[in-house]
């Protein structure tokens, strides 16, 4: 885990794609997108089917890392409105478990928008804590501190002729993208436009390795 300051307060970035928040006892998440794979299966592409239980469990192994005592989901957890429904009965009560035993919010996102239920928690549309507003999509006339998902951002090198992806978090002095956490999600490269234009002015790349934060700014 990597210090990571971010609107005046003190936050640990994970290489594994999450960010904790001490001060809360906190973990944000993004992108979940539970169910991807049987959601393909039904249009006939196959994808290994244990994408929703190999998520959980690397949720449930950063909430026994991190000690915390919430988890804050921002958006996307479930790949369509009907991806709750399809979780295989194991993975369901162990997300259940989770839930209860948790503070846990989802934060409503483009894909679960239509969701009739969520296994647990609280479901809210976006959230503020101490100053920083929480939402799926950055919104770019925000002046708000911000921490957000969606666009699932990957830094991309070139490194001694070998091509590198990996996922990252892009920052700027007002805004926080994370990266997407679900087993099966993509990314965007994050100097794209798009990401650009949501984060502002400064937006730079941010790669927690061992014991450092690398930092890249993105022009």
């Amino acid at each position: 885990m990597v210090p990571l300051s971010f609107a005046g307060h003190d936050f640990l970035a994970l290489p594994e794609a999450a960010l904790f928040w001490p001060a809360q006892g906190a973990l944000l998440v993004a992108d979940l997108h539970f169910e991807k794979a049987s959601w393909y299966a039904r249009f006939g592409q196959f994808l290994p089917p244990h994408d929703s239980a190999a998520t959980l469990d690397l949720i449930e192994g950063l909430v026994a890392r991190t000690g915390a005592k919430a988890v804050w989901s921002l958006g996307d957890s479930f790949h369509d409105a009907d991806g709750a429904a399809r979780l295989d009965r194991a993975t369901r009560e162990r997300l259940a478990a989770l839930t209860a035993r948790l503070d846990w919010i989802w934060i409503v996102g483009n894909h679960d928008a239509g969701a009739a239920r969520m296994p647990g928690g609280r479901r809210v549309a976006e959230a503020v804590v101490e100053g920083v507003c929480l939402r799926h999509e950055a919104m770019a006339g925000d002046p708000r501190p911000e921490i957000s998902g969606h666009f699932h951002p990957k830094l991309r090198l070139s490194l001694r002729g070998r091509h590198v992806s990996r996922r990252c978090f892009v920052g700027s002095e007002s805004k926080l993208i994370l990266p997407a956490l679900g087993a099966l999600t993509g990314g965007l490269d994050a100097g794209h436009g798009e990401i650009r234009r949501a984060v502002g002015p400064g937006a730079m790349a941010l790669v927690p390795v061992a014991d450092r934060l690398l930092r890249f700014p993105l022009t």
